[in-house]
């Protein structure tokens, strides 16, 4: 297998990308970068704003920009809005310059981990989250799968702990792809 230096992070809103990605970036000594807070960044507004001035279809163009510019960059943890499956070149892109893994998560755990969530996430602004997440996890999930070289299931009783088990389970399966080869001595 060709080492993939970037680890990515995809799967549903609620599902830990972030919270589980910023552990995960400090214990391999690499960079975390949320998608979704580049974008935010690099159009100088929220995701709501940019939603709102040009409809899902910008957001998503500068999704595949940014996705694109940082997996040409340097390696880093990088959790994705729950979206970026859609387009068929990142999915490709992740599959070819990452190792993702799917943090697997059902639409009843979503429902409770949003349940303040009120404001930053235009596609369940509205007041039936359920059917809008069933409706989703129908349309993505199986995208999610296609893409990932590890479905992970965040079971555990928070962050730190799904952290930890995810960290053990990548240093058998990513970390070995990309350590530098031990450098061999002259006698």
């Amino acid at each position: 297998m060709e080492s993939a230096p970037h680890l990515v992070l995809v799967g549903p809103m609620g599902a830990g990308k972030s919270s589980i990605g910023r552990r995960l970036a400090h214990a391999c000594g690499l960079p975390f970068v949320d998608l979704d807070r580049e974008i935010e960044t690099r159009a100088g507004t929220d995701i709501p704003t940019i939603f709102a001035h040009e409809g899902e279809a910008g957001f998503r163009r500068r999704e595949r920009e940014a996705l694109a510019d940082l997996l040409e960059g340097a390696p880093c943890v990088l959790a994705t809005g729950g979206g970026a499956v859609l387009d068929p070149d990142n999915r490709a892109r992740m599959r070819r310059q990452g190792f993702v893994v799917y943090l697997r998560i059902d639409v009843d755990a979503q429902l409770a981990r949003l349940a303040h969530d009120r404001s930053s996430r235009p596609l369940i602004a509205g007041d039936d989250r359920e059917t809008v997440l069933r409706r989703l996890a129908a349309e993505r999930g199986p995208l999610y799968e296609a893409v990932a070289d590890l479905t992970f299931p965040p079971t555990d009783p928070g962050p730190v702990e799904a952290a930890s088990r995810l960290a053990a389970m990548l240093a058998d399966r990513w970390l070995r792809t990309v350590a530098p080869a031990p450098a061999s001595e002259s006698p």
